[in-house]
């Protein structure tokens, strides 16, 4: 009795860890037999000049502001303002003759991306109907807030942008670029097609005023990871996040050992401290039969990239030992995995950098390996990642 309770655990927990690998493959088939004019969103009213605070928020560096404000400056679009919230900044060098950059320096230190963002939300200058988030290293595509405004028009309150390489300048990056277009395609593009909800990114996203309100403003968060609240706070009231690979953010990619390093730590600490968060949205969508929560819960509930492909490829092995036939079950995982992850870098049309790259992908995890060691204090060691390019868009366009 107790070796078939101890066999059935076993079984089950290599199902919780293997169906991470053959999700995303069988996600991109369901969504190949979705009829296309389902995909398209017809507008339920229309606002071409609705009015957007963009809220830039830097923590301790302002060098990399200039040329976000440039390329804020420069959307072709006419009714929004732009909030710098400079928390811990030195802020006598930030000089904007466009008047619609309005520069705010928190008199005390907030130490949070939430906090940050509702002191812009609490000197508004006027009424904004939505707001767009962007980090200090982003840059904006000029369309950026009417790519946004067809799915708000379509009758949806949170969107997500697709956020594309800042820097290509070396391997780290490069690969850093490749996970992000994995996550696009099947956390945003894919997993919004078939009927779910995009993943927040961090950046790159937009909310009605009034929804991110109604989410967080009673909610003190601290740390990395507010996005993670955010998603869940907006999928238990039951709104879909929209996604859109045409509302573009540029992002700057880790380029750095030493970056990656603390930075995933941060991000992993998060998964840890958020992911029971996809029980809680996995059970309301087992009890209501909503499929947009059902599937985003199996996906909050995903470990990191890197942590469920080292677990698989450690059951594979022990499997070859006790059971063969289950061994090679974790191949065609593993194969299915493959085949879905350059699926969604031969759709998204990768830059042949990041191709060139991927052979370093082993190196790039045993660096997320040592991350694990500083989860316990990621947050307290830095709030922020530190940045190291000052592109303009132009060079990124070129």
């Amino acid at each position: 009795m107790i070796n078939q309770l101890a066999y059935t655990i076993w079984l089950l927990f290599q199902i919780v860890i293997g169906y991470n690998l053959v999700l995303p493959i069988i996600l991109f088939f369901i969504h190949s037999f979705k009829d296309k004019k389902a995909l398209s969103f017809a507008p339920t009213a229309i606002n071409p000049n609705a009015d957007y605070a963009i809220i830039v928020t830097a923590y301790e560096q302002t060098h990399t502001l200039p040329p976000v404000i440039d390329s804020l400056i420069r959307l072709n679009y006419e009714n929004y303002l732009i909030y710098i919230v400079a928390d811990k900044c030195d802020v006598s060098n930030l000089h904007f003759q466009d008047e619609r950059v309005i520069v705010l320096r928190p008199p005390e230190t907030l130490g949070s991306n939430t906090r940050s963002h509702f002191y812009a939300i609490n000197h508004f200058k006027r009424n904004h109907d939505r707001l767009t988030i962007i980090d200090s290293d982003n840059l904006v595509d000029s369309n950026y807030l009417h790519e946004l405004n067809n799915y708000f028009d379509a009758g949806f309150s949170a969107v997500q942008g697709e956020r594309k390489a800042k820097n290509l300048d070396t391997t780290y990056a490069c690969i850093d670029a490749a996970r992000d277009v994995y996550y696009h395609f099947y956390d945003g593009k894919i997993l919004f097609e078939v009927g779910s909800s995009a993943t927040l990114a961090g950046s790159g996203m937009a909310f009605t005023v009034q929804l991110y309100k109604d989410c967080l403003e009673k909610l003190d968060i601290t740390g990395a990871g507010f996005d993670k609240v955010l998603q869940k706070e907006i999928l238990v009231r039951n709104y879909r996040i929209a996604f859109t690979d045409k509302a573009i953010v540029y992002d700057e990619k880790t380029a750095h050992s030493e970056q990656l390093v603390n930075q995933r730590a941060r991000w992993i600490n998060t998964w840890f401290k958020y992911f029971v968060f996809g029980f809680k949205i996995l059970g309301q969508g087992i009890s209501t039969f909503n499929w947009n929560q059902f599937l985003f819960g199996l996906i909050l509930l995903r470990p990191p990239l890197f942590i469920f492909l080292i677990l698989s490829f450690f059951l594979m092995t022990i499997n070859v030992f006790i059971s063969p036939f289950i061994a090679g079950i974790w191949l065609i995982g593993f194969i299915c995995f493959v085949i879905g992850f350059f699926l969604s870098l031969l759709l998204s049309k990768t830059d042949k950098r990041i191709y060139e790259a991927l052979s370093a992908i082993p190196k790039f995890i045993f660096y997320q390996v040592l991350s694990l060691l500083k989860v316990r204090n990621a947050n307290k060691n830095s709030v922020a990642t530190k940045h190291f390019y000052n592109k303009n868009i132009e060079e990124i366009k070129n």
